[in-house]
């Protein structure tokens, strides 16, 4: 590997990818820290140690959200917009047509996808300045008071959310690696030497144990994120008529489907986690009613919903699972893999073509998926077992970002090997 290191700086295109990256990345972490005017900085820092939805949010934003930077909201907006317009294309015939029209499709998708964001940012802007003026977070802050101070944060939110955007398709165009997961990637990372810092002062012990878990965790999601049931699939022999009436045999070629145990990635757990934190967050907003019977209500619905019960953890766990097999079959019938290999006269052998092989690709899919979703419902809840192992609060990356983070590292280092192959140099997988 070190050599392999050695040889990618060694190419100069190469390299200067790689430093685009970086630079890319220290810009990003610079505007993470750039505060909105007005903010009470020791309010907004107990906020979020009793908030986990932010904690949620914050982990998007890179850490930007915590500072209630310019930075704030992060990609957050746009992988909400990337989801909505995921679920709506089988909803939406217009959309699936656009889908399935190649390159061209995808870039008039992805252009939907960039003009959806920014209402969505400008939304989310709002409703976060005003949950943080409301706890006295945010004092220049309010349509009625203080009209200009809250347009410009709006906008001035808005704005950091497309920059962050345009950063990672910097990163995307010119660089290494997928340019908005880079950025969510570089804002987890960052926290993890302070993380590690608090470790070492209050729990040592926990370190070490920590470490252990991470250690199992990330070669476990290594080996479910790479693992896969390839289905074999035949081409049909076909004569095409070629120039000066000379006819040619065409096809007839072996290759396979590779079906991935997790299809869903780390969809599952931001879905189950967002959904989950909310009955709870809205409730406590109730608990000071002065009807005392609406005020018990949300006191029990706070503590019922309250990540240091075990009540959550379970639903979590089921949660997580419901939610990898919804979002698999929404991208599988997405691909309609079944028509497409029917149509380009491909077929799986002892499989007849149509809805033979739709339904045998269906049934492949469900006993896989069940693994990978099983074992996102363990990752989700690692911070339940390791809280009740290491008696500590203070973990080094939560189970979301950890399989961000390996995910990210394995794209990068896929497209790093490929960038080496290409020059005939060894590369990092073996």
């Amino acid at each position: 590997m070190l050599e392999a290191i050695k040889n990618a700086f060694r190419l100069p295109d190469l390299r200067n990818k790689i430093l685009i990256t970086f630079l890319i990345l220290v810009i990003y972490r610079l505007a993470a820290h750039v505060p909105v005017p007005g903010v009470n900085a020791t309010a907004l820092r107990q906020l979020f140690e009793s908030n986990q939805l932010l904690g949620l949010l914050d982990m998007f934003s890179g850490g930007a959200m915590s500072n209630f930077s310019v930075m704030a909201m992060g990609v957050y907006p746009y992988i909400t917009a990337s989801i909505i317009m995921q679920l709506l294309m089988p909803i939406i015939p217009q959309l699936e047509e656009l889908a399935k029209e190649g390159e061209q499709g995808r870039n008039k998708i992805n252009q939907y996808t960039t003009w959806l964001t920014v209402p969505l940012a400008a939304l989310q802007a709002f409703g976060q300045a005003t949950l943080l003026q409301r706890q006295g977070i945010l004092t220049n802050f309010g349509l009625t008071t203080h009209p200009l101070p809250t347009v410009a944060t709006v906008i001035a939110l808005t704005a950091g959310t497309m920059f962050a955007m345009w950063l990672g398709e910097l990163i995307t165009e010119q660089g290494i690696g997928n340019g908005i997961s880079i950025i969510i990637f570089g804002g987890i990372v960052a926290r993890v030497p302070q993380r590690v810092g608090q470790l070492l002062l209050s729990k040592p012990t926990a370190l070490i144990t920590f470490v252990i878990l991470t250690a199992i965790t990330v070669i476990g999601i290594v080996v479910v994120q790479e693992g896969q049931r390839r289905i074999p699939v035949q081409y049909g022999k076909r004569v095409r008529a070629m120039r000066g009436n000379r006819l040619r045999v065409v096809g007839g070629q072996s290759t396979h489907i590779p079906l991935r145990v997790n299809s869903a990635g780390m969809i599952p757990l931001i879905f189950a986690q967002s959904i989950l934190l909310f009955p709870g967050t809205v409730a406590s907003y109730f608990q000071r009613a002065p009807n005392d019977w609406v005020a018990r209500i949300a006191t029990g619905i706070t503590n019922f919903f309250n990540p240091q019960g075990s009540w959550y953890w379970i639903i979590y766990f089921f949660m997580v699972i419901g939610f990898t097999y919804f979002y698999t079959d929404v991208i599988f019938r997405q691909q309609n893999l079944a028509e497409t290999l029917q149509r380009q006269g491909g077929f799986i052998p002892g499989i007849r073509p149509g809805k033979r092989t739709e339904e045998y690709l269906n049934g492949v899919l469900s006993r896989i998926t069940f693994v990978g979703a099983v074992f996102l419902g363990i990752v989700a809840i690692l911070p339940w077992i390791a809280r009740d192992i290491t008696e500590t609060q203070t973990l080094l990356i939560t189970s979301t970002g950890l399989l961000i983070v390996v995910g990210v590292v394995l794209d990068t280092m896929k497209q790093l090997e490929a960038q080496l192959l290409m020059r005939h140099y060894e590369g990092f997988i073996r």
